[in-house]
């Protein structure tokens, strides 16, 4: 069964053994010309010369291919990722992905664990870079007993990693509800064990990839507990993550910057190392100020990404965030980044050019946030290349960004890179390219999807234009006016109801 599989439409083999046959009729047209003429003419040996060199030639070509495609699908079948597999009839070659391209991801949140997901498809050499923070809340009585650090960011970061989400989320994350364990997580309990075997704090994470089955390894930017603090405009000083956008949204000022506290923490070990060596550096997407800033500003880091000969890569968010990015456009983003790592640091920036129904956005405007408004032109001003892709999805009530796509894009990059050099025959490029043209027909089926979606009636959301301040795309004013007079209607409606049974009870 095994020897059949390789002629199936999904191994494309038959095309390149289609064309070695194509080239032996051809070679055997031109022998057996040679061999039944006893005079040849200008014509006869032109068409011999002609088959043999086409012939040959179409030989070459498809052994040449079919050898490359065979190497493509050992590597497919050597992935362990993968729920559909027969590694009983291929080779196993995990050294492959342990040479994958080393990509360190910095920042926290679940804008991070969205690019961690994705990558993982592609390469094991992932290091996610995590902020430690409380983000100013209080901790629990048994964290302070048990001396345990702030850890939902790097949990959350080992769940995106692991082969099996949904049972690493519920071990991890489960937590005791009463006893001296109270509001402490498993998660907490196993690294405070693993902290005590090793007797140091990253050595257990790192070694968490063996014992957890994860991908890539996830490092705390530093060691000690950071409080993440912003200064804004008005002189005032917010020393609670949380009370940022509160304070924010109801004085109508901004945030001047973020410094964290202590200022001059050290970098974890392992973490300078794995900047300077990586092929691609990405930041973000996650909160600008809150989850992305605070790692940059661990003494080092910044100056360690400038040194990095890997590319750049900034994924800018797709919704402004209330109380901390309010009415800011892709540049603005761009520009709050430069002041922290330095001018030009950024090599590419990745946005969402999707395409939204008016109702998501309409609950997003409500809770004060708005699209990221792609002002192009101000952001190429700044040196960064511009990649438009699809990023956003609809997940619940929820707008989020596509794993795959930033993923794919991201490697793509990579790929492009490794071509510039000549490494085109190189296993790592002949992975990865592998990789991207499955999931590239993963995006098109889901693409489909969304066409249908279209045809349904509901009309998708486009950008408004660069030179709009509006909050809201003008193409859509009537459509977004009528969704408000109905929710009017609505209310005036229940008004109604309620005015003639109170009218009623009043009669009675």
């Amino acid at each position: 069964m095994g020897f059949f599989k390789w002629f199936t439409s999904k191994a494309k083999m038959k095309r390149w053994i289609f064309l070695i046959l194509v080239g032996i009729i051809l070679v055997g047209y031109g022998i057996s010309t040679l061999l039944y003429f006893d005079t040849l003419g200008a014509i006869e040996i032109l068409k011999i010369v002609g088959s043999f060199v086409i012939g040959f030639t179409t030989i070459i070509i498809g052994f040449v291919f079919m050898q490359k495609r065979t190497l493509e699908l050992l590597v497919e079948e050597s992935d362990t990722r993968k729920e559909t597999q027969n590694v009983n009839t291929l080779i196993f070659n995990k050294k492959v992905y342990n040479q994958g391209p080393k990509i360190v991801v910095i920042g926290g949140g679940s804008g991070l664990n969205t690019v961690l997901r994705g990558l993982k498809n592609y390469t094991d050499n992932i290091t996610a870079i995590v902020t430690v923070s409380d983000y100013g809340k209080t901790p629990t009585d048994s964290r302070k007993a048990l001396q345990v650090l702030p850890l939902s960011d790097i949990r959350e970061s080992l769940v995106a990693l692991s082969y099996n989400e949904g049972e690493m989320e519920s071990l991890l994350n489960t937590q005791f509800k009463s006893g001296q364990l109270k509001d402490l997580t498993f998660g907490d309990i196993y690294f405070l064990a693993m902290n005590n075997i090793h007797r140091n704090f990253t050595e257990s994470i790192e070694n968490s990839k063996e014992v957890l089955n994860i991908t890539g390894k996830v490092l705390p930017v530093t060691l000690e507990e950071i409080k993440i603090c912003a200064e804004l405009d008005d002189g005032t000083v917010i020393e609670n993550r949380d009370k940022i956008p509160e304070y924010v949204s109801e004085t109508a000022t901004k945030i001047n910057r973020i410094y964290i506290n202590p200022t001059n923490c050290t970098p974890a070990p392992g973490v300078i190392e794995a900047i300077k060596e990586a092929d691609a550096i990405i930041i973000g997407p996650g909160s600008l100020y809150t989850n992305v800033i605070p790692n940059l500003l661990v003494r080092g880091i910044a100056k360690a990404i400038k040194e990095c000969n890997g590319i750049k890569i900034y994924v800018s968010n797709i919704m402004t965030e209330l109380g901390q990015t309010d009415e800011y456009t892709l540049s603005d983003h761009i520009r709050t980044i430069n002041e922290y790592v330095g001018e030009g640091v950024i090599d590419y920036c990745i946005y969402d050019t999707g395409e939204i129904v008016p109702e998501f956005i309409k609950k997003y405007n409500f809770k004060g946030s708005d699209i990221v408004l792609p002002d192009i032109q101000k952001a190429k001003e700044m040196g960064v290349k511009l990649i438009q892709r699809n990023l956003s999805k609809v997940e619940g009530d929820s707008i989020r960004h596509d794993s795959d796509v930033i993923a794919s894009t991201i490697i793509q990059l990579i790929c492009d890179e490794l071509k510039f050099e000549d490494m085109q025959n190189d296993s790592k490029y002949m992975l990865l390219n592998s990789r991207l043209k499955e999931t590239k027909r993963e995006i098109k089926k889901r693409e489909k999807k969304e066409k249908k979606f279209q045809k349904s009636g509901k009309k998708p959301f486009e950008r408004r234009p660069e030179t709009s301040k509006s909050k809201f795309n003008t193409k859509y004013k009537d459509r977004i006016e009528s969704i408000k007079d109905s929710d009017k209607n609505t209310a005036a409606r229940r008004k109604m109801i309620e005015n003639i049974e109170k009218g009623n009870k009043r009669k009675k």
